[in-house]
């Protein structure tokens, strides 16, 4: 049955699904912006008639035989694979016996694809809140055993090539390679071969060889081991002491005095402010360079307030440039490592720094912790405190926006709460966007308590943004609510006059 037969089986609204489907590897995604559209225009729009037509029994060929199978059997495997996709980003809306039995009816498909199968296994644990079973199939399973039983045993005859064989080989190339192996091999003697083997089992590391070895190999071994790590690290010092060469010589001279400001127990003087001019006189590369050279990123949080001081009793200010790169050598790693609340040291010199150079903060700072898409508890609440008391609205503005493009979890709604409510003042395009960014975040937030107030606080405090096209937006956006403010949330809505 061709895709045209198979698209009358559909109403309207689910071939605009099933076409967006069919394209490729962007299928998922496409469809559920599809998805998104219809329920803005339609905020009580269910997939639930698409799902039932796809479980429909349709009659098709098999082995000269006529069947009946489900309808979504009939559909290509890069279909099935996308739709798939497709539910695991909104299953969190969707009724789940009709999409427990979607998976049932793939699952009596008799073509194995693992992908799918892995694919099935998982949505079916999301759904059931389940971790039971292996996502494997037996093929997959069986395979692993019989590698896992090879590397137990080290005396066992052929090993890693026997892993590899009935593979087919593909391409002239290949062919070619393999048969000059086969004449290799005819033409050797019965030595030549003992040879060839031993040279193979040379390079097959087996766990048995490493238990052989004695304590005192062994110790000799980690000496090595360490002695080529040291000479890694003093090779890439010396590379940064070459490329200090080319630094002008009162840069140079201005190295050693400004990593006494690094010492927590020095006292810095004018000297030590005068070092720091250096920086007024840096390219681009030169302050990269220097950073490097003065360890920046390996300072200790203690030294970090005498030094901040000291940056901060310049005159004139640093560059964009030159402010944006000690920004990220200095902070950037210690706030992305943090497993716990900031230290006092650490909150003075960044919310200092962040008021000083407020750009330079959200370029260099604020804008790649939000990109790495783990913004943990102890970097939100690090970055609520900059946007609460640190940030002038067009500053805010920019963090927003940033926002609009990564991905959202629970430290960035935190973010996003606090930004709203230092009242931003939003375009009617940042506001759409916004509004149609939380469509296709709240299938994901379902269930979470920040992800509803901060709704809550769209509603409340931004009404004067809200038009009819974002009324249906946000209101698709509630149907997905699964909290107990979801009445709230919907009163505050209704309250809304367009």
């Amino acid at each position: 049955m061709d895709l045209k037969a198979l698209m009358r089986r559909f109403d309207g609204r689910s071939r605009l699904l099933v076409h967006a489907l069919h394209l490729g590897v962007t299928g998922a995604n496409n469809a559920q912006t599809v998805f998104n559209k219809q329920r803005r225009c339609d905020p009580d729009f269910t997939l639930t008639p698409f799902l039932e037509t796809l479980c429909q029994q349709e009659a098709s060929v098999r082995a000269d035989a006529l069947v009946l199978r489900p309808l979504v059997c009939l559909f290509s495997e890069g279909f099935q694979r996308n739709l798939l996709c497709f539910l695991h980003l909104i299953h969190p809306g969707l009724p789940k016996d009709s999409v427990l039995h979607l998976l049932h009816c793939l699952t009596r498909d008799d073509r194995e694809n693992q992908w799918a199968c892995a694919l099935i296994k998982q949505l079916q644990r999301d759904i059931e809140g389940t971790r039971e079973g292996t996502l494997l199939t037996s093929n997959c399973t069986e395979t692993l055993e019989s590698l896992c039983a090879r590397f137990r045993n080290a005396n066992a005859k052929g090993r890693w090539a026997s892993c590899f064989e009935g593979l087919k080989t593909e391409g002239k190339e290949t062919d070619v390679s393999v048969k000059k192996r086969k004449s290799d091999n005819m033409d050797h003697d019965g030595n030549a071969q003992e040879n060839h083997q031993s040279k193979r089992v040379k390079v097959d590391f087996s766990p048995s060889k490493e238990e052989r070895l004695t304590e005192e190999e062994k110790h000799k071994m980690r000496t090595t081991q360490q002695n080529q790590s040291a000479a890694s690290v003093s090779q890439a010092h010396s590379d940064l002491l070459g490329s200090s060469k080319n630094l002008p010589d009162n840069m140079k001279a201005a190295i050693p005095v400004i990593k006494e400001l690094l010492d927590p127990e020095s006292v810095w003087d004018e000297s030590s402010l005068s070092a720091l001019k250096v920086f007024h006189e840096c390219d681009s590369n030169e302050v990269e360079l220097l950073c490097s050279l003065l360890c920046l990123s390996e300072a200790s949080e203690q030294s970090l307030p005498q030094f901040c001081s000291c940056l901060l009793e310049l005159s004139p200010d640093l560059s964009h440039s030159t402010a944006s790169a000690v920004i990220t050598h200095l902070l950037l790693d210690k706030i992305v490592s943090l497993a716990e609340a900031a230290s006092r040291c650490l909150v003075t010199v960044v919310t200092s720094l962040c008021t000083r150079y407020p750009r330079p903060t959200c370029q260099a700072l604020i804008d790649p912790i939000l990109r790495k898409g783990q913004t943990g508890s102890a970097q939100a609440e690090l970055l609520c405190r900059l946007v609460e008391d640190c940030l002038e609205p067009h500053h805010r503005l920019l963090v927003f926006r940033t926002i609009l493009g990564v991905s959202w979890d629970e430290g960035v709604l935190l973010v996003i709460h606090a930004l709203l409510d230092s009242k931003l003042d939003l375009s009617e395009e940042d506001f759409s966007l916004f509004t149609d960014q939380l469509c296709r975040q709240s299938p994901h937030f379902s269930k979470s308590m920040k992800f509803a107030k901060m709704l809550l606080s769209v509603l409340t405090k931004y009404q004067s943004h809200v038009n009819p096209s974002c009324h249906h937006t946000l209101s698709s956006c509630l149907s997905f609510n699964e909290t107990f403010l979801k009445k709230s949330l919907q009163a505050a809505l209704k309250r809304i006059s367009l």
